[in-house]
């Protein structure tokens, strides 16, 4: 390990000295906010990216492990949408004074829970609207919009956030997705870095192969 240090997903400051990038599991306060280890946002906090969160709508916001997310960037959650199956969309019940009760939850367009998958970076300042699923391994271009699910190890630009192309080709993001090196322990993770971040694919797809069919005792 660097510098006789152990990776550690419970510590806050990952950079020595600098409270500008955390790791955002040990800040979450929020139950209905679920981030995996490793996962950092180039930020002094994070729940203030997380926006019309409301606790009485149930829905979560879910990322996985190892994500990279830029400054900036905006998670709008389903307490942002408005009743849209009346003749106006004014929510008359969240404001004081007004004699209007909450409408039923059937009456609100609920888009369900919000989930990121593992190793997805997301530029700066994009926005993930409600409901939407973005799978492993994708990136998501600075100042998109996303507002339809987003495939594994896609890039996704633009506002509406549109399909770029895929990182690679199916036979080794099938791999990718069969190896999860994310779910590996963190000295194994370490020892696995020259691979990871090697730009020999076809080397890569190689060694993933081997380790995919180890995994599976040969089968």
């Amino acid at each position: 390990m660097k510098n006789g240090k152990t990776p550690d997903p419970n510590v806050v400051h990952p950079i020595p000295g600098y409270d500008r990038e955390i790791y955002v599991k040990p800040t979450v306060t929020d139950p209905n906010i679920i981030v995996g280890d490793f996962t950092y946002i180039a930020d002094s906090e994070f729940e203030c990216h997380v926006t019309h969160h409301y606790p009485w709508l149930g829905d979560r916001l879910i990322i996985g492990k190892f994500c990279q997310i830029a400054a900036g960037v905006e998670f709008v959650m389903n307490g942002a949408n408005h009743q849209m199956n009346g003749v106006t969309t004014y929510p008359f019940y969240t404001l004081e004074g007004w004699d209007m009760a909450p409408p039923p939850l059937s009456d609100l367009p609920l888009k369900g829970d919000t989930v990121v998958g593992n190793d997805v970076w997301i530029g700066q300042n994009a926005v993930i609207l409600p409901g939407v699923h973005i799978g492993d391994g994708a990136i998501i271009g600075a100042s998109a919009v996303v507002g339809s699910d987003v495939t594994p190890y896609t890039i996704a630009v633009g506002n509406p956030a549109r399909p770029l192309r895929k990182r690679f080709d199916d036979g080794l993001i099938d791999l990718l997705l069969r190896f999860r090196w994310w779910d590996k322990p963190v000295d194994e993770i370490d020892r696995l870095i020259p691979l990871l971040t090697c730009g020999d694919l076809e080397k890569v797809r190689r060694a993933l192969a081997a380790k995919v069919n180890d995994d599976q005792g040969g089968t």
